[in-house]
């Protein structure tokens, strides 16, 4: 099987062991993917599975995606896929096990004690001065002071110009960040929920994806 599934955060809390400890977790409703393609060497150079999470109506979809969902012509030997909001492709070696439409559950994907990382949309900060984007420690806070939280030096003074690469106020957030070695705590596949040691990015309710490593 694949090694990646797609899941939506819900939000963080806590488990209690038996030793009294409290071990933190990032609840995420994992799946079920659907499988929307398949790519092969012939037709597109390379072999992966294209899977859908999440459901969409079909009115907020253009024709060709439309199209796309619903195998193409009406001559295609793809069955009809209920469209999904998200999609994302895997790469994978072998796609003859998978079929269009087959679902792709988060028990199917992942066991207990496994080792993922998660990809997500980190939250947005909006234009951020340097203390905040790179926790600059700022001047002095003292009457009197005029550069309380200003960058201050921008560098070498000859060159008439800002290297690139410095650190000034700007954009923050909204990237995509990939967190490393998180542990799998609990599988619940009836209401396909996933339980990962540590936080993920993004806020409650955006996309992650989870693969195994």
């Amino acid at each position: 099987m694949i090694d990646t599934i797609l899941g939506r955060k819900i939000g963080m809390t806590q488990l209690f062991n038996e030793d009294g400890s409290v071990t933190p977790v990032s609840v995420i409703e994992a799946g079920p993917c659907i499988v929307t393609q398949l790519k092969s060497v012939e037709t597109d150079g390379y072999t992966a599975v294209q899977v859908g999470f999440g459901t969409i109506r079909p009115k907020h979809l253009n024709k060709p995606m439309l199209g796309h969902f619903r195998g193409g012509l009406k001559s295609s030997k793809h069955p009809n896929v209920a469209p999904c909001k998200k999609l994302r492709e895997v790469r994978t070696e072998d796609v003859t096990e998978y079929a269009v439409g087959q679902s792709i559950s988060v028990a199917e994907v992942l066991e207990v004690d496994d080792l993922v990382k998660v990809s997500g949309t980190s939250k947005g900060k909006g234009f951020a001065g340097v203390v905040k984007r790179y926790h600059f420690h700022g001047g002095d806070q003292t009457h009197g002071s005029m550069v309380h939280r200003k960058p201050q030096s921008s560098g070498a003074t000859d060159a008439a110009r800002t290297f690139k690469g410095t650190r000034k106020p700007g954009h923050m957030g909204a990237r995509t960040v990939t967190v490393r070695g998180l542990r799998v705590v609990r599988i619940d596949p009836d209401q396909n929920l996933l339980l990962l040691q540590g936080a993920v990015p993004g806020a409650n309710g955006s996309l992650v994806t989870i693969t195994r490593i």
